[in-house]
């Protein structure tokens, strides 16, 4: 028994190191997109006022900008981010604290890397809670694979190196997940350790300041929880049902003084981008995100000759895998040692799904269009399949599990090499576009109407920083397109530029038709035409146009 469990012991902290080498290697690869431009800003100490808006400015400024500032207390973070974001305010307190450590900077000097470092460190400690929650609901061996699988799955690497707030909220369900189990294994022996039930309150308590999802997550538990305890409503201990009602009460009052914020934020425009229902690609959009979850090759922006190929591959494996989670599951839900965790943890993933499509059908939000946003359940799907892969005969089991195993190891490096989950809206792609002429002094305008439009400049003008030469003017101008784009030209017919004989002007234009860019702007009084060869869109447009004196 010692020598089984100091193996796995051993087992659990090679997942752990290989889990974290994958989360840390080339951790500032990746083009910083708009909504980590947001965790820069917020993690700094920062917000929009730092940017200058309405005004032409060198690219060489941006080092200023994303500079870390006087350190501010989190009462005055959260009241950045209820004035100018809509998120809760716990991950951005924790990074800003994280990013003044010494320690950090004495690892790497790139403040890339200093804003990506603490979600990846969430995402490694998030492979130990997955270990806890499995060996307490199933065994050691399933915690080992569950662990591992999280170790190389190219969804929870993508999150790791992601400077948002999603591996926080994955370690704390995983968490709220294993009190849960333990709530409900110590009622099934009439009994309630009250460290218990206050541990996994305030685990929950944590998780509403950290990302307004997480409610998903609490409703989901309590909904399972209660349906449970009605289940053994006459062999549950006595003041079982007070202390657990309590304890509910309690996760519930203690986000009462951030609830105003959080329904201000709801109407905010900020969430407006997220598109209406559509009948049927919600579905498939889920079970898109649980094929990434396993795999993920590299079918983004590639010819179809490799991205055909690698899709087939990711279909016939998932299909494959498919099959056998749903044999282990249903010997999971047969066995008398595992059926009821199992239970536990399928009701829990059933109930946020179910969830999601309410928010999808019923509020108009396709929240599944986004495949982050399904962090909720992540733990609970990570946990599932790994216990069901740990069920198998022992023979098949160690050659599929290999199998799972070395696909989301590959998966991962194509994630860590930027040739999977790619950046949305592509900074990179975008800046080699404008840099068509690099020895071409260039500038970059920005019509925006929300401070989303203006972290979206700000992503694309990061981007250019990295490939423009220093001795070659290049400026950046964020103009408010208020009531309209005519406000931005003639902003920009006025706006002061060096004296310079050639200039390419790209005009970043959020909700412009293609027909409706003008064929000839004036900059700083000189006349520009529109090149027609060079309109791009990656959501939204952005048009080159050449200004010749």
């Amino acid at each position: 028994m010692t020598n089984s469990k100091s193996s796995s012991y051993f087992t659990l902290i090679a997942v752990i190191l290989l889990g974290g080498l994958l989360r840390f290697w080339h951790l500032d690869l990746k083009p910083i997109w708009l909504d980590e431009i947001i965790t820069a800003l917020f993690s700094l100490g920062r917000n929009y006022t730092d940017v200058p808006l309405d005004v032409v400015f060198p690219v060489e400024r941006l080092s200023q900008i994303f500079s870390f500032k006087a350190a501010l207390s989190c009462p005055q973070i959260a009241a950045n981010l209820a004035t100018y974001s809509v998120h809760p305010p716990l991950f951005f307190c924790l990074n800003h604290r994280w990013v003044q450590a010494p320690f950090v900077g004495l690892m790497h000097q790139s403040w890339v890397w200093s804003l990506r470092s603490l979600p990846a460190v969430f995402g490694v400690a998030a492979i130990a809670a997955i270990y806890w929650l499995n060996a307490i609901a199933f065994s050691r061996t399933a915690g080992i694979f569950a662990a591992a699988l999280m170790a190389v799955s190219p969804y929870a690497v993508y999150l790791s190196q992601e400077a948002r707030h999603y591996t926080l909220p994955i370690l704390l369900i995983a968490l709220s997940l294993v009190g849960l189990l333990q709530i409900h294994k110590d009622l099934r022996q009439q009994k309630l350790r009250y460290f218990v039930l206050l541990g996994w309150a305030a685990v929950n308590c944590l998780g509403f300041y950290t990302h307004y999802f997480f409610i998903l997550a609490f409703v989901a538990e309590v909904v399972t929880l209660l349906a449970f305890m009605y289940s053994q409503r006459r062999t549950l201990p006595r003041y079982s049902v007070l202390a657990i009602t309590l304890s509910i009460l309690l996760v519930v009052a203690s986000f009462i003084p951030w609830l105003l914020v959080m329904t201000s934020h709801f109407n905010r425009s900020e969430t407006t981008w997220l598109p209406q229902r559509n009948y049927f690609a919600p579905i498939y959009q889920m079970l898109a995100t649980w094929v990434l979850m396993l795999i993920a090759l590299p079918v983004e922006n590639q010819p179809w000759w490799i991205a055909v190929p690698f899709g087939l591959v990711m279909l016939v494996f998932s299909i494959w895998l498919a099959r056998l989670i749903f044999r282990g599951l249903k010997q999971l839900l047969h066995s008398p040692t595992t059926h009821l965790s199992t239970r536990m943890l399928l009701s829990f993933t059933v109930i946020v799904l179910l969830e999601f499509l309410v928010i999808v059908y019923f509020l108009g939000k396709d929240i599944t269009i986004a495949p982050r946003y399904n962090f909720v359940y992540y733990p609970s799907f990570c946990a599932l399949v790994g216990a069901s892969l740990g069920v198998q005969n022992f023979w098949f089991k160690l050659r599929a599990n290999y199998v799972v195993i070395i696909f989301g190891l590959i998966s991962s490096l194509f994630v860590v090499t930027n040739l999977a989950f790619q950046k949305p809206f592509n900074p990179e792609g975008v800046a080699q576009n404008m840099n068509l002429e690099p020895a071409t002094p260039l500038m970059m305008v920005v019509g925006y109407a929300t401070y989303q439009d203006v972290a979206l400049g700000l992503s694309f003008a990061l981007a250019l920083e990295k490939i423009r030469s220093d001795r070659i003017p290049t400026n950046l101008a964020f103009f408010a397109r208020s009531p309209g784009y005519e406000s931005v030209w003639q902003k920009l017919s006025t706006a002061p530029l060096p004296d310079t004989t050639t200039l390419n002007v790209w005009v970043v234009a959020s909700g412009l038709r293609r027909r409706d860019y003008p064929s000839q702007l004036t900059v700083s009084h000189k006349p520009c035409q529109i090149d027609t060869t060079q309109h791009y869109r990656i959501g939204i447009p952005y048009q080159l146009y050449r200004c010749r004196s």
